[in-house]
């Protein structure tokens, strides 16, 4: 690699990190707190498989939908890092490698990565107004079908078990989910109301132009 290629991509990694202010770094730690925290109450597994229900995938939801893409990813993305490390901060005190590789709910982290980009870039569009049910149908595609479309096949592959049938057991998850998306939004669509500016709209807000009445 030659020195000015080195250059360059130290120039922009100092880019990319001075565009991560200090609020921005708190908020993805405490993001990444808060997905935590929410599995401490343990974890519930029903069914053919051992995949757990949690409430973590609430964290989730409301890291993509008040954080947005970007800074909710990385939020997930330090928690699962931990994770991985060894720390115990998956619903009831997992943590290491073994579950993001064999677990059978090793993919649904993957899923989390995915899902909360998927919910932070439609909600980018749909702000500043935040209307109820296309961010219910933005935060359940991500929060819900793109999770599942990638720790389904995992448990499957990893149980040896027929996709359909580890489909028909992932649907436990659904009543919980669909709690947590309703949650979601209506939480979001408070914070976003006190605190506008948390993620940056992807439509310009419409501008009212003063009609000459004189006329």
């Amino acid at each position: 690699m030659t020195a000015p290629t080195v250059a360059a991509r130290k120039a922009t990694a100092r880019r990319v990190t001075a565009r991560l202010s200090v609020r921005d770094l708190a908020q993805i730690a405490i993001f990444a707190a808060l997905i935590a925290a929410l599995g401490f109450p343990g974890a519930l597994s029903l069914g053919a498989s051992t995949v757990p229900i949690t409430f973590q995938t609430l964290g989730v939801m409301l890291a993509g939908a008040i954080l947005g893409a970007r800074k909710g990813f990385l939020a997930v993305l330090l928690l699962l890092v931990l994770t991985a490390a060894g720390l115990p901060l998956l619903s009831g005190g997992r943590g290491g490698l073994v579950w993001f590789t064999t677990s059978p709910s090793a993919g649904y982290p993957y899923g989390w990565l995915l899902g909360v980009v998927v919910i932070g870039a439609l909600t980018a569009w749909l702000l500043p107004r935040y209307p109820f049910w296309p961010a219910l149908a933005a935060t359940a595609l991500g929060g819900i079908v793109v999770v599942y479309l990638i720790g389904v096949p995992v448990t499957a592959i990893n149980l040896g078990l027929p996709l359909w049938a580890a489909a028909a057991d992932s649907a436990k998850f659904l009543p919980g989910d669909l709690v947590k998306v309703v949650v979601t939004v209506l939480v979001a669509k408070q914070v976003h109301r006190a605190y506008p500016g948390l993620i940056t709209p992807r439509r310009a807000a419409p501008v009212s132009v003063p009609v000459d009445t004189r006329a």
